[in-house]
């Protein structure tokens, strides 16, 4: 099982309310996913998201273990963008993303997986990034 180490800030910030019996997906946020709303290549392994949903969602079929005891999942695809070490902190008002190699992101997004794919079916698309 792939590991995932939540900072005491995260955990204390993923406490909140809004979480409480929730889902949460870390997903590369590159337009390729389900729930992404980011796009165009220089987003690739870029930017990153934690997305909120009510259930687990079977596309994202990888638990993440965390001594947190976050029910977080993620998918294959998602897994080649992240490296060991795994990490997830709250500083300075952003969630920062890295692993031993580097950091990945240092703002990622949280979002509501109901409400982006409720936009999506309205025919709003992921919004597109230029290199």
């Amino acid at each position: 099982m792939a590991k995932i180490k939540i900072t005491d800030s995260m955990k204390t910030l993923l406490s909140d309310s809004r979480f409480k019996g929730k889902t949460l997906l870390l997903i590369a946020d590159d337009g390729g996913g389900k729930y992404s709303l980011k796009g165009g290549a220089c987003t690739i392994g870029a930017d990153f998201s934690l997305v909120i949903l009510d259930q687990p969602d079977s596309a994202y079929p990888i638990q993440l273990e965390n001594d947190a005891n976050i029910p977080l999942y993620t998918s294959s695809y998602d897994l080649t963008f992240l490296g060991k070490g795994l990490k997830l902190d709250f500083q300075a008002n952003s969630i920062r993303l890295s692993d031993d190699s580097e950091l990945l992101d240092g703002a990622v997004q949280i979002t509501n997986g109901a409400e982006v794919l409720a936009a999506f079916k309205k025919g709003i698309t992921a919004g597109w990034s230029g290199c």
